[in-house]
């Protein structure tokens, strides 16, 4: 009687502690007819609910604030009835080759100027309609494996709309493509993807903006890959300007090969809890993967980034520079890891985080890492946090700059040195305006 006594005792303790549900969202199904799209969500969705909510104990979330990584409030986003508003706010770069516009995890507008017939620039439910083996061939081919991946896997389960961008071989487009996502509505939750597929020796540049309607909580869980093959170039810019209660994920994977250069860089001007996961793959010699982010924190802010530049092939280079600068109670983490596999020798790889910190209630955390498994390379890491240049500041004002105007221009240069790495002049003068009137 004692040993049942007890046994029940513990079930109870045990039930008590299982986690709860961790959110609102139901599975209905895929929205597409694809039979093998179908299957994947459906597994994807009970992936999403036997993983385990990330814990303190895990090192991928070290640092991170988990309370506001939570999906408790949060319901999928209606039907949006602000088609107008958004169409007309939806102006960006003046001459594009083409143009997106999603509103809660719907298309509302696609705009073709200028591409060549044999490019793909389609909505992801007619990629899957028309062309399911090459879409499924690039799709979410590999693991988040940076902390996420039980949010990528609700990401891929709920996944409803997105661009497909494919560009065969020897294709060369000197307009750049912009692709629009908003959200708006209470609780409102949305889950955008892009697929860029680069064929050999192709150029495309593209900016992709995330935005909220309205100052609203709200939660994205968006999702990219990006696949560069031998000799391609990819310029790919993003911008997030969400609501300053907003939630969101924003998870990459990037594979480059042989001879090609894949171009990154983030500039986060909103949000209040934002994960980025950004996941860099040099699968062939000589592959390039430069890796950028800009963000000025602000107010309760919490900007939480986690990369990897992974070496798999010998004679590739990747690069990032993250600049962080953190006023009122702002948090920033960095948690980056470049790692050599065995065969990539004569590897190149360079990791830098910079903290300007504005406010001696701001945190910032970087945790550069190396694991090197080869011979014969050159890699080098390092974080740094430190103050405005009090001499810089002092002479502003000598020529009459208020000291607040002062040090907003301090904070413009500690940014222009990681535009300044963005070759594209189109995108590069866009990102210039977008912070200028961000800060000023």
């Amino acid at each position: 009687m004692l040993v049942v006594f007890l046994d029940s005792i513990f079930i109870l303790i045990s039930r008590a502690l299982m986690p709860t549900s961790t959110s609102n969202f139901n599975f209905h199904g895929s929205v597409s007819k694809s039979k093998w799209f179908q299957e994947l969500q459906a597994q994807a969705w009970n992936s999403f609910l036997k993983l385990p909510q990330p814990s303190r104990s895990d090192e991928m979330w070290r640092f991170a604030n988990l309370k506001k990584a939570s999906l408790e409030k949060f319901v999928e986003a209606s039907k949006t009835s602000e088609v107008a508003e958004i169409l007309r706010r939806s102006q960006g770069m003046n001459d594009v080759a083409a143009k997106f516009v999603f509103a809660n995890d719907q298309l509302l507008h696609l705009e073709v100027e200028d591409l060549p017939q044999e490019v793909l620039c389609i909505s992801i439910e007619e990629a899957l309609a028309k062309h399911e083996e090459l879409f499924r061939q690039y799709f979410m081919q590999y693991e988040a494996r940076l902390g996420s991946q039980k949010f990528a896997m609700l990401h891929q389960a709920q996944l409803r709309t997105g661009a497909f961008l494919y560009l065969p071989p020897g294709v060369v487009l000197n307009k750049p493509i912009e692709i629009w996502h908003w959200v708006e509505g209470v609780h409102s939750a949305i889950f955008p993807h892009t697929l860029i597929v680069v064929g050999e020796h192709s150029h495309v540049s593209v900016l992709e903006r995330f935005v909220s309607l309205r100052q609203e909580p709200t939660l994205a869980c968006a999702m990219n890959d990006l696949v560069v093959a031998e000799g391609g170039c990819l310029n790919y810019a993003s911008v997030q300007e969400w609501s300053s209660q907003t939630t969101a994920f924003h998870m990459n994977n990037t594979s480059v090969s042989q001879k090609g250069r894949a171009t990154s860089l983030q500039l986060h001007l909103g949000g209040h809890f934002v994960r980025t996961e950004s996941d860099s793959r040099l699968l062939g010699k000589e592959a390039q993967s430069i890796m950028l982010s800009i963000n000025p924190a602000v107010g309760e802010q919490e900007i939480d980034q986690r990369t990897f530049q992974d070496h798999i092939a010998p004679h590739a280079t990747s690069d990032l520079l993250y600049h962080n600068a953190l006023s009122d109670h702002a948090r920033t983490i960095f948690s980056g890891l470049i790692k050599v596999e065995k065969e990539a020798h004569q590897t190149d790889a360079y990791q830098k985080v910079r903290n300007l910190m504005l406010s001696d209630d701001a945190e910032a955390n970087s945790m550069p890492g190396l694991e090197i498994l080869a011979d014969d390379v050159r890699c080098t890491h390092g974080a740094t946090s430190g103050e405005l240049n009090k001499e810089e500041l002092f002479y502003m004002m000598a020529r009459g700059i208020p000291p607040k105007e002062g040090s907003k221009l301090i904070v413009r240069g500690f940014f222009q040195t990681v535009l300044d790495r963005l070759e594209e002049p189109h995108l590069r003068h866009c990102l210039e305006e977008l912070l200028e009137n961000h800060l000023f």
